[in-house]
């Protein structure tokens, strides 16, 4: 998991706000990039509210409303149905990112739920980024193929096939890919803050 700032101030309101961003971004059938370039907010700003990392302000999240279109009042009032589906087919995978880091999540709403459940793929030399990503909760996974240099504060070990991971994730942490083959882990995070 990523980010390009300090987030240990991270609020439950701020992982519902951003839940609840992205699952009306989705549900209008918009992208990230097309309601950044609807709304004229940056789409790593997008990414960062939808994640829980930050809190919006009220004139940016006024953009972005405008830009799905929603008002500010509908918005908050807003309670998406938790979704009751119990089995995925890997197909059925939400994509939350793509490119050389490729995150899937098992459901797509995860309102309800305290537990998120990814994905990952990571391709040769692919990473989090240079800075570390912090949020609240707990975070664990197990590498199922290729090797990911894992760090967490100053802790840092490279983790092979079966080789697994799990601490509080107040701790900065990153993730990097080594070697020449891509890199699939299977990862949980409680609660959802991705």
């Amino acid at each position: 998991m990523f980010n390009i700032m300090n987030t240990s101030n991270t609020s439950p309101t701020d992982i519902k706000t951003g839940a609840r961003l992205r699952y009306l971004r989705e549900r209008a059938g918009l992208s990230q990039r097309a309601l950044s370039k609807r709304a004229n907010v940056p789409n790593s700003t997008i990414s960062l509210i939808e994640s829980g990392q930050t809190s919006p302000s009220v004139s940016s999240l006024k953009r972005l409303l405008d830009g799905i279109p929603i008002g500010m009042s509908e918005f908050f009032a807003f309670e998406p149905e938790p979704e009751h589906k119990v089995f995925f087919a890997a197909e059925e995978l939400t994509k939350i990112s793509g490119g050389k880091l490729s995150l899937r999540q098992v459901g797509g709403n995860l309102f309800g739920h305290s537990l998120q459940i990814l994905h990952e793929t990571y391709q040769p030399g692919a990473d989090t980024g240079l800075k570390a990503y912090q949020h609240d909760g707990e975070e664990g996974g197990i590498v199922v193929s290729g090797r990911v240099e894992v760090t967490v504060e100053e802790e840092r070990k490279i983790l092979g096939p079966g080789d697994a991971y799990l601490f509080n994730s107040n701790r900065p942490h990153r993730f990097k890919a080594v070697g020449a083959v891509e890199c699939i882990i299977i990862s949980a995070c409680t609660p959802p803050s991705f």
